[in-house]
């Protein structure tokens, strides 16, 4: 079996991207067919094209919809690691970054001024996300020079303004009802806030769990030690915004953990500190969809952020990560809220995928959207 795809980094993330009908061809169902290309269950992926690392086993499935108000849908798989599996119940921002870039780089979407915006839904969430690529005089420029805090080299920039992201997975900005609630875990009561905004997100006060609100640089040896007791978190709050039964059943992709304070004395360029944890691991930079869900959190009287941030939020909100500081941006557009960061992609190979003869059932019902 060969397989047509691009590889591109995206933000801090990198992904395989294919186009639906590449893969439909092979007529195989997507959750066997993923694992096996990426060579999962091996933490290695040595027999497949993933990275071993969970911001570097994704892929990107993309379709060319009928209708006219969108340009490109696309569908975000995590591809497990050490388990044979994909999950399909959240998006990636950093990955969304590619989505614009690819529909210019292969004529999907003709440039138009100075700026080229592409909307694009998430089908995942049936989000849309307006996608702002600079292309002067009509054309993206020959050698990339974006730069962005947690990539060595640079790409094209990518502005990703998500469109009214509030409760696009649960329902609702607070799946609880509530803007903070108490969560037990290994003994302690944690207070956390539970916000669905791009991404849900459950959010966890640094100092609660002992962590040197002077020294950011200091929390991953903490978080290393306390990472059972988050998972647990994670799980009871996958259950509390409504996203699993029990917390046995609870996806390892959502929600996404974030552990916040306010910035130390001697730091400064930052509103917030963050750690966020992906597939219960430190995320080396941050969840680009997580960043939406803290960005309307400040926002919402009583949650955790806006306790850090003293409800002063302007029109950006900077998040010191590992990487870096990240900031994340709101404007009204057609009467309706972006929610948005600035990312930049790159291409990186243009390629075909060889791979054995794979059997499974017919797609999964979660990529309807990008198979048919």
């Amino acid at each position: 079996m060969k397989i047509e795809a691009e590889w591109m980094r995206g933000g801090t993330s990198k992904c395989w991207v294919f186009e639906a009908e590449h893969l439909r061809e092979g007529g195989t169902s997507l959750d066997v067919l993923l694992p096996r290309l990426f060579g999962s269950p091996d933490p290695r992926q040595i027999d497949g094209v993933g990275g071993a690392t969970s911001t570097t086993s994704k892929a990107i499935i993309l379709h060319r919809p009928a209708d006219g108000d969108v340009d490109v849908e696309y569908t975000f798989a995590q591809v497990g690691i050490e388990e044979a599996g994909v999950d399909w119940g959240s998006n990636c921002g950093n990955g969304s970054a590619v989505v614009g870039l690819y529909a210019i780089e292969k004529g999907w979407v003709v440039p138009t001024g100075d700026i080229t915006r592409i909307v694009t839904r998430n089908t995942n969430t049936n989000q849309i996300i307006v996608q702002r690529v600079p292309t002067p005089a009509g054309a993206l420029p020959g050698i990339p020079e974006g730069e962005m805090p947690g990539v060595p080299f640079p790409g094209y920039p990518v502005g990703l303004g998500f469109q009214d992201p509030a409760g696009k997975t649960t329902g609702a900005l607070l799946p609880t009802g509530a803007p903070t609630d108490t969560i037990a875990a290994g003994g302690t009561s944690w207070t956390v806030s539970m916000v669905d905004a791009g991404a849900p997100v459950v959010m966890v006060r640094a100092e609660e769990l002992g962590l040197d609100l002077a020294r950011y640089e200091s929390w991953r040896a903490g978080v290393d030690l306390q990472l059972d007791t988050l998972e647990q978190i994670r799980r009871q709050a996958a259950v509390r915004m409504g996203l699993a039964s029990t917390t046995a059943e609870a996806a390892r992709a959502i929600p996404k953990l974030a552990i916040v304070a306010a910035p130390g004395n001697a730091e400064r360029g930052s509103d917030v500190n963050v750690l966020m944890l992906s597939m219960g691991k430190p995320h080396p930079a941050l969840a680009i969809t997580g960043s939406i869900a803290l960005t309307l959190a400040a926002r919402t009287t009583g949650t955790v952020m806006h306790a850090l941030t003293g409800g002063t939020v302007g029109a950006t909100l900077r998040l010191r990560t590992p990487a870096g500081v990240i900031e994340t941006w709101s404007e009204e557009h057609n009467g309706s809220l972006l929610v948005g960061v600035d990312r930049t992609a790159r291409t990186i190979a243009t390629t075909i995928i060889h791979l054995p003869e794979v059997s499974g059932r017919p797609a999964a019902a979660a990529l309807a959207g990008a198979t048919q």
